[in-house]
């Protein structure tokens, strides 16, 4: 059982130093924007910030994921310059309460992740996957920090309405394979991907996906699977994103089970214990749990 892709290994360079991981880790999503989808993500103090933050580290969140621009769908421009001033100060804040835990900016400008990476940022997550800053895969190989690529088609502002494939799955295949290839020529040496649960996706997309998400083991890059209190869950049972947790459980645990290496989730003890429950039956060094 250890070769399952539940327990497969993986390693990440983070600030000079080799982090190897025993299989999949949790990502707490910590938004300091006033417009994120799920309302009580959202952060407008630097005391509540550090608050969730030390809940979310206590809780077993291996990475906190610190976003400015609200990517939900049709959500509101705003300007580079603003996008840094909520997400610097929080960097810096969250770095030096917290040294040992790593921290992502989520952004698709490149200015934005200099600026990150300077006051204390690990990792860069671009939900754009390069192609919304032309200059995001030169400066993520100079700033030397692992890469979240994203698939998605657009923009947050007209992505909902770009969900046609000739095939899903195909698509998004070639999309990684040509992205991948072209932030490998630019120097970026770690890249995880993330198949974009949700964005220029339907509902009926967003399952097709999920249940062919080991298909995408093929680029041989760790797999980031961000589902938490999505449309797809509360549309699907026709509740609300406050009523669902309990659905984000069950899918995060199907995408751990199909090799998903890092979970990001607003919900960080309900996705640590799934992970934890998964080791027990998928492998063998479970003993030591």
């Amino acid at each position: 059982m250890k070769d399952t892709f539940f327990c497969s290994k993986f390693q990440m360079n983070c600030a000079g130093s080799l982090m190897n991981f025993d299989g999949p880790i949790v990502m707490g999503i910590l938004n300091v924007t006033p417009d994120s989808f799920f309302a009580e993500s959202r952060i407008s103090s630097e005391d509540q910030l550090l608050q969730k933050a030390a809940k979310m580290v206590e809780e077993g969140a291996h990475i906190l994921d610190i976003g400015g621009y609200s990517s939900r769908p049709g959500a509101k421009d705003i300007s580079v310059e603003e996008e840094v001033e909520r997400t610097a100060t929080a960097i810096k804040s969250l770095k030096n309460s917290f040294p040992n835990i790593l921290i992502s900016i989520d952004t698709f400008r490149s200015k934005v992740a200099i600026e990150a990476v300077k006051n204390g940022a690990d990792i860069v997550n671009d939900i754009s996957g390069g192609q919304l800053d032309e200059k995001m895969f030169e400066t993520v190989a100079q700033l030397n920090v692992p890469y979240i690529m994203m698939h998605m088609k657009g923009t947050p502002q007209n992505m909902k309405s770009l969900n046609q494939y000739k095939d899903l799955i195909q698509d998004i295949q070639l999309y990684f394979s040509q992205q991948i290839s072209k932030a490998r020529k630019a120097g970026i040496k770690d890249i995880i991907i993330d198949p974009g649960f949700g964005f220029s996706k339907d509902v009926g997309q967003n399952f097709q996906l999920m249940k062919q998400l080991e298909l995408l083991h093929l680029h041989d890059c760790p797999i980031l699977v961000g589902i938490s209190r999505k449309s797809m869950i509360y549309k699907s049972l026709n509740i609300t994103s406050d009523e669902s947790l309990n659905g984000t459980t069950v899918l995060n645990t199907i995408a751990l089970s199909k090799g998903a290496a890092i979970l990001r989730v607003h919900d960080v003890k309900e996705a640590v214990e799934s992970v934890k429950l998964g080791k027990l039956i998928h492998c063998e060094e479970s003993q030591s749990l």
